[in-house]
């Protein structure tokens, strides 16, 4: 049993696929993407519950970096 995360295994599997395309490629990426967001997303959540060492405005600021890599450009 593995531990990858789903996004992760999806795009490994897409870049190995025997049909590979640039669209596969262009999707493999972006999962690989996303993951990296919603890791980023997830930390600046926990951080913002459970940070003592930051300010209020340090964890925002996180926070909002962590959006503004997610949203689409």
């Amino acid at each position: 049993m593995t531990t990858q995360p789903e996004a992760l295994r999806l795009a490994d599997e897409l870049d190995a696929a025997p049909y590979s395309s640039q669209c596969t490629n262009a999707a493999a990426a972006e999962l690989r993407r996303l993951h990296e967001v919603n890791q980023e997303l997830v930390a600046a959540l926990k951080e913002m519950l459970d940070g003592e060492n930051k300010s209020f405005r340090e964890l925002c600021e996180q926070a909002r970096a962590a959006i503004a890599k997610g949203e689409l450009k």
